[in-house]
């Protein structure tokens, strides 16, 4: 997939500023921050307002902090538990405020309400196939599948946005279809992939507490 495809490449191009960034004393939770308040706020106050080309011009410099806070991460000796989850919750009130606000501009001056219903079931299956994962993981079952990740997601929607911004007829409604299409294909492989994996096995018991 795209997204563990692309991250070697990553690594090289952020190496530079990874290293400087170590130096200087910035931490990884500091960049997940930014690069969250910054993607929201784009979203809110671009999309959200019909500025659809410097809005998906902006989310993406933001979301590319994402890729720059792992890489942080490990040149400081590695991540920590709090930083996992601050991550990936910023991942999550970013693709919202993404969707939210398509959905937004689009039920009022922007007039389309079929594309208000596309960004709305779009977004209801980026949270289910983030979902399925981590409800696997969270019963140790591995669930790394799926033809759409966030990063294919991101780029179907940017793109789409910004290019509609630009003036290209149809644009955000194909980046939307096809999303919309490959988020539930993806979430069709992954239930089965946790299906394979689970093969009948019962749900782990926690153990009971000591008798006072």
């Amino acid at each position: 997939m795209l997204g563990s495809n692309a991250r070697p490449a990553v690594a090289r191009f952020w190496a530079p500023v990874v290293t400087r960034l170590a130096r200087a004393g910035v931490t990884p939770d500091m960049v997940t921050i930014t690069g969250t308040v910054g993607a929201v706020a784009s979203a809110v106050f671009l999309i959200g307002t019909g500025h659809l080309f410097w809005g998906a011009f902006a989310v993406t410099v933001f979301v590319l902090l994402d890729m720059l806070d792992g890489a942080l991460a490990r040149a400081r000796g590695g991540g920590s538990v709090f930083g996992a989850v601050l991550d990936s919750t910023g991942d999550r009130a970013a693709d919202a405020a993404i969707f939210g606000a398509l959905a937004w501009w689009f039920s009022g001056a922007g007039g389309n309400r079929l594309l208000v219903l596309l960004a709305l079931v779009c977004l209801v299956l980026g949270v289910l196939t983030s979902y399925v994962k981590a409800r696997a993981e969270g019963v140790g079952l591995s669930c790394d599948v799926g033809i759409v990740e966030r990063t294919e997601r991101l780029i179907l929607v940017l793109v789409g946005t910004g290019f509609t911004g630009l003036g290209i007829p149809y644009a955000v409604h194909v980046a939307l279809w096809v999303l919309l299409a490959g988020s539930a294909i993806t979430v069709g492989q992954r239930f089965l992939a946790v299906r394979r994996a689970a093969a009948g096995r019962p749900l782990p018991v926690p153990p009971s507490p000591p008798a006072s």
